[in-house]
């Protein structure tokens, strides 16, 4: 969705995994930008996307290599600030007629790092070197390096690996940094990006009531007098999703919620019954679970398993459409997280790391066209454009729960006992962390069962039963996330609650792996 009515920011985005990041921070910053693989940013998108600034982000590759990826000569005359931010810093001073070199031991720096200014001066830096130590903590992650800058910048920052780590030609408002300002490890990074877009001269008027109103009017130019359905899986993005096209068309909206029978204890009736009876939004209940679970017996590759789940869907999402009149158009919560995540170097610079139920596009014969108004907000800019459209905090604030549901939760073969088990124990663990006060403390927690059984002793008999694995973590947008330290006293309570109410569990893991290198899923 393209936002026409505010200054526009662009991210040239050459591969980095961290790309996203940068969005997070200038949307905090309420700034509107969108993310664009380099392959696609011509003359002609410069054109007609005329962006007030533009960043290049970072990336894998190697300037030196023939082929490596590279913006438009015209970027540069677009006469609007450029910020470039490590492989974007030395694309920039290759292209201007700066040198970059490989990286050798001397100047490769992967992980912490601490610049200190020079003499010059740049309103970039507003607010840096402030804490009487007379440097700044960075993240660097390179190998080649700037060895000579080009003709008009000026050095500004170095660091013991980097001695060009903050340059500027303050004529052009060009810019350039070796490091990461968007990552958390980069203490007063954003104070940076704040700079940034002062300097730019953006409004910083881009908000969820702005997004609101354009989204609205953007549904309807799409759907116009037709029919749209909702998959609807009852978590947040989809019934964000499914209250904004409501508000946008009223009844031409039909929800149809899935019970693929990988739903948690109770869920079916507390979604049916908060969209029917609070909301009064045409609902179709479908109960399939006996279809996907069919389909599902004895898979226990989880790829194959979201594969299988996504059919499905579209399978039964087209044997209701058949059903509603001039039904055009299919409506998903997909979020911009879920978008990157399922983006290849073939579509774009970014490493695929697990395919999405609902990111891809549909079938043609599906004859469905799709409706995505939250495809371009992380996580948190939904929860915010939920208490814009007036959804219960207590629902606002709910977990994220993926589409697979306890598919993913349920490594190796999923059968209809162990899913039992699986609810069962997810329940008690939620319990205990609302009775605890933690349960707003944390982005997601949930219980999953291992493809495993262990030994254990109960009323002095032997048992042969599942372990199950505890996960919990903070984050902000989902795409970065830490495990959450709970107390050896919790966990302890929480394991013998699970052990003695829940047959068939005799032990408890508590998974405190981040992310990365892990997923916030097990699958």
């Amino acid at each position: 969705m393209t936002q026409t009515s505010h200054d526009r920011l662009l991210i040239i985005d050459f591969g980095s995994q961290v790309t996203q990041l940068i969005a997070r921070r200038l949307r905090e910053l309420n700034v509107y930008c969108e993310i664009h693989p380099y392959q696609k940013v011509t003359d002609a998108f410069l054109a007609e996307f005329a962006p007030k600034a533009v960043i290049f982000s970072g990336g894998p590759d190697s300037v030196m290599r023939d082929g490596s990826p590279r913006p438009p000569k015209s970027v540069y005359d677009l006469g609007v600030p450029i910020l470039g931010i490590c492989y974007g810093q030395q694309v920039m001073m290759h292209d201007l007629g700066g040198k970059v070199e490989a990286g050798e031991h001397a100047t490769a720096e992967f992980g912490r790092a601490y610049v200190t200014p020079t003499e010059a001066r740049t309103d970039l830096l507003t607010g840096w070197f402030m804490d009487g130590a007379g440097r700044e903590q960075v993240w660097m992650s390179h190998g080649d390096h700037v060895s000579e800058i080009a003709p008009g910048f000026e050095v500004f920052g170095t660091s013991p690996g980097a001695p060009f780590a903050i340059t500027a030609d303050l004529n052009r408002r060009f810019y350039a940094v070796q490091f990461h300002p968007e990552v958390h490890h980069t203490p007063n990074g954003k104070t940076l990006y704040e700079n940034f877009v002062r300097v730019a001269g953006f409004k910083g008027d881009w908000t969820m009531g702005a997004y609101r109103e354009e989204a609205i009017k953007q549904i309807r130019e799409q759907v116009g007098d037709k029919n749209v359905i909702c998959g609807l899986s009852g978590g947040v993005d989809s019934s964000v999703a499914a209250v904004l096209i409501h508000e946008a068309i009223g009844d031409q909206l039909t929800c149809v919620f899935v019970d693929h029978g990988l739903l948690r204890k109770n869920e079916a009736d507390e979604v049916v019954s908060m969209f029917r009876d609070h909301y009064n939004i045409p609902l179709i209940h479908a109960d399939e679970s006996d279809l996907f679970l069919g389909e599902l017996d004895g898979v226990s590759d989880p790829e194959t398993k979201r594969k299988i789940i996504g059919k499905l869907f579209i399978d039964v999402f087209q044997k209701y459409a058949d059903q509603i009149d001039d039904a055009e158009f299919l409506a998903q919560g997909t979020l911009y997280p879920d978008v990157i995540e399922s983006v290849s170097f073939s579509g774009g610079p970014s490493v695929t790391i697990k395919s999405h139920h609902n990111v891809g596009g549909l079938p043609e014969k599906m004859g469905l066209k799709l409706v995505e108004p939250l495809r371009e907000l992380f996580k948190d800019e939904v929860r915010a454009l939920g208490h814009e459209l007036g959804l219960p905090a207590s629902f606002i604030g709910r977990h994220p729960f993926p589409g697979p549901g306890l598919a993913i939760r349920c490594p190796g073969e999923i059968t209809r006992e162990k899913l039992d088990i699986l609810r069962e124990a997810d329940a008690v663990y939620i319990d205990q962390i609302r009775k605890h006060g933690l349960y707003d403390e944390i982005w997601q927690a949930f219980a999953a069962i291992l493809p495993m059984r262990t030994v254990g002793v109960m009323g002095d008999g032997r048992t042969y039963d599942y372990a199950l694995a505890l996960r919990a973590v903070t984050s902000v947008d989902g795409m970065t996330a830490d495990y959450y330290p709970y107390s050896h006293e919790f966990l302890g309570e929480t394991a013998t609650r699970i052990i003695n109410e829940v047959k068939g569990v005799n032990r408890v893991f508590y998974d405190c792996t981040s992310k990365p290198p892990g997923t916030i899923e097990l699958e």
